[in-house]
C-alpha cells in the first residue's frame, strides 16, 4: 500500500520520462503499441487467469473483457494519423496557420476492482501513445493485472518511467491528487468518488476524465421478441454477477410486456451455473468481498421490506462444495417503483429490478427520471420507437436490442448527468483529445514583402 513517498517515486519517474518520451516520434509510440499488442496476445491465457484469480468472475467474461482493452490498444496503433493537426495556407497575404496536438505531461488512472485490464487499457494506452507519461493506481483488490501489464510494456520496448504502477488507497490517491507534476487524472469508479475526484482537479486546473455510478434501464415494448430480450436481460444482468458499470439492472417492461417478460426469465435464471470462475461451466461466479455481499443482501431484504416481489431470492442458493465463498445467486424483483432503493442505488450485484410502464413515455419517463445516465436498451420491432426511444432518452450510450451497448474503441463511452462529471469521455478520438492539448501557430516569413509599419490597432489577416 503507497505512501507518500512511493507516489513520488513513481511521480518523480514519470516525470523525468517525459522530455524523452515526448519527443518521441509518434510512428515510434506506435510501434511500441504495436509490440504490446503482439504481447497480450500471447500471453492472453495467463492474463485472463489473474483476473479471473483476483476478481471471481468466469474465464470466458474475463477474456472478453480482455478483449476491449486490447481493441483499445489497436487504437492507439493509429496514433500518428490521431494526432495530425490543421492547416490553412495564405489565411492572410504571406501568412499561415497551423495546429499541433501536443502532450500533456504526467497522468494518472485510477480504475476499480471490476475490470483490473479493460478499464486501465481505455487510459494509458491513448495517454502514452499521445506522449504522455502515466502513473497507474488499479484497485486494491485486483492488484496483479495491472503489474503484467506493465511487465508487457517493458517487454514491448516502452521506456523506464513511461509507465508506472502503485499500489494502494485514498492514501495514494490523495498524493496523486494533490501533486503538481500531474496534469490529467482519469478515473472509473463510484459517484461519490467520480465528483470529488473531479472537484479537486478542477480546483487545480487540471483535466479530469472521472465516471461515476449506473443504473441502466432495458425498456421491452410488447411488440419485442419476449425470448430474445429474455436472452439478453440474463447477460447483461447476471453476466460478471452484476459487477458492471454497464449492466442492466433495471428492466422496464411496456403494456402487457411484463407477466411474458417475467415468465421467459424464470427458467433461465434457474439454469445459471454459480461457480468458482476457474471452473469451466460456470456462468456466475462470486462476489468480490465479503463486505459486498453482505450490503447486496441486505438491498434484497430491503427490497422485500419494501413491497416489491421478490420472485427469485439469491440468498437461498446452495454451495456446500465452497462453503465461505462470497457467492449470491441471481435474483429476481417484479413490480417495483422508482422509490425504492433496489431502484435508487447502484447495487452492483446480481439482482435485477423489474418496473411495468402503461407506455413509452411512460418508460421514458422512468429512465429519465433517474439522476444515473449511463446506458439504457430498447427492444422491439418498431423503427419508429426506437428512433423515438434513441431520440429522447437521456442516456450516453444507448442500445437497440442490444443490452449493453458499451462502444467499440474508436468511438467514446462515457455517460450522462451523475454518471460522469466533466466533459470528456474515454477511449476513441475523445480520448486522443483529452491526453493532448491544441497549439496554433500563425507564420509570416517577411522576405521580400514590403514593410508594413508600426500600428497599435488589432491585427487582422483577411486582406
Amino acid at each position: 500500500m503507497a505512501n507518500g513517498a512511493d507516489v513520488d517515486t513513481a511521480l518523480s519517474a514519470a516525470s523525468a520520462a517525459f522530455p524523452e518520451w515526448a519527443a518521441t516520434p509518434a510512428l515510434g509510440r506506435a510501434r511500441v503499441m504495436f509490440r504490446f499488442k503482439e504481447l497480450i496476445d500471447q500471453h492472453r491465457q495467463e492474463i485472463t487467469g489473474l483476473i479471473t484469480a483476483e476478481h471471481g468472475k468466469v474465464l470466458s467474461d474475463a477474456d472478453g473483457s480482455l478483449q476491449r482493452g486490447l481493441e483499445v490498444v489497436e487504437f492507439a496503433c493509429g496514433i500518428p494519423h490521431l494526432l495530425k493537426g490543421e492547416f490553412s495556407s495564405d489565411i492572410g497575404r504571406g501568412v499561415d496557420c497551423h495546429s499541433v496536438r501536443e502532450p500533456l505531461g504526467v497522468c494518472v488512472g485510477i480504475s476499480p476492482f471490476n475490470f483490473p485490464a479493460m478499464v486501465p487499457m481505455w487510459m494509458f494506452p491513448l495517454a502514452i501513445a499521445c506522449g504522455n507519461t502515466f502513473v497507474m493506481k488499479p484497485s486494491e483488490k485486483t492488484p496483479s493485472c495491472a503489474v503484467r501489464l506493465a511487465e508487457l510494456l517493458q517487454e514491448a520496448g516502452l521506456p523506464p518511467g513511461v509507465f508506472n504502477v502503485i499500489h494502494g488507497d485514498k492514501e495514494a490517491v490523495d498524493a496523486l491528487l494533490t501533486d503538481q507534476r500531474v496534469a490529467a487524472v482519469s478515473f472509473v469508479g463510484s459517484t461519490p468518488v467520480a465528483e470529488s475526484i473531479y472537484r479537486q482537479a478542477a480546483e487545480r486546473g487540471i483535466r479530469a476524465q472521472s465516471l461515476g455510478g449506473a443504473k441502466n434501464h432495458m425498456v421491452v415494448l410488447p411488440d419485442a421478441d419476449m425470448e430474445q430480450a429474455a436472452d439478453a436481460l440474463i447477460g447483461a444482468a447476471y453476466g460478471s454477477a452484476g459487477e458492471r458499470c454497464m449492466a442492466i439492472s433495471v428492466a422496464v417492461a411496456v403494456g402487457d410486456a411484463g407477466d411474458g417478460l417475467r415468465d421467459a426469465l424464470l427458467p433461465r435464471i434457474a439454469a445459471i451455473k454459480v461457480r468458482p470462475g476457474d471452473q469451466p461451466d460456470a456462468d456466475m461466479g462470486p462476489l468480490i468481498t465479503r463486505e459486498h455481499l453482505e450490503k447486496v443482501a441486505s438491498y434484497i431484504q430491503a427490497g422485500k421490506d419494501e413491497g416489491a416481489d421478490l420472485v427469485v431470492d439469491g440468498r437461498d442458493l446452495e454451495h456446500s462444495s465452497w462453503q465461505g465463498g462470497f457467492f449470491l445467486g441471481p435474483t429476481l424483483f417484479d413490480h417495483a417503483t422508482p422509490d425504492m432503493s433496489i431502484y435508487r442505488d447502484e447495487i452492483f450485484g446480481p439482482v435485477l429490478t423489474m418496473l411495468r410502464a402503461a407506455n413509452l413515455g411512460d418508460a421514458l419517463g422512468i429512465v429519465n427520471g433517474h439522476e444515473y445516465a449511463n446506458g439504457a436498451a430498447v427492444f422491439t420491432r418498431s423503427g419508429k420507437a426506437a428512433r423515438d426511444f434513441a431520440t429522447r432518452v437521456d442516456a450516453g450510450m444507448v442500445g437497440v436490442n442490444i443490452p449493453i451497448p458499451v462502444p467499440m474503441a474508436f468511438y467514446s463511452f462515457g455517460g450522462h448527468k451523475r454518471s460522469i462529471f466533466g466533459d470528456s469521455n474515454v477511449q476513441g478520438a475523445e480520448g486522443v483529445r483529452f491526453y493532448t492539448r491544441t497549439k496554433t501557430i500563425t507564420s509570416r516569413w517577411p522576405e521580400g514583402l514590403p514593410g508594413q509599419g508600426g500600428s497599435l490597432d488589432m491585427p487582422t489577416l483577411g486582406d
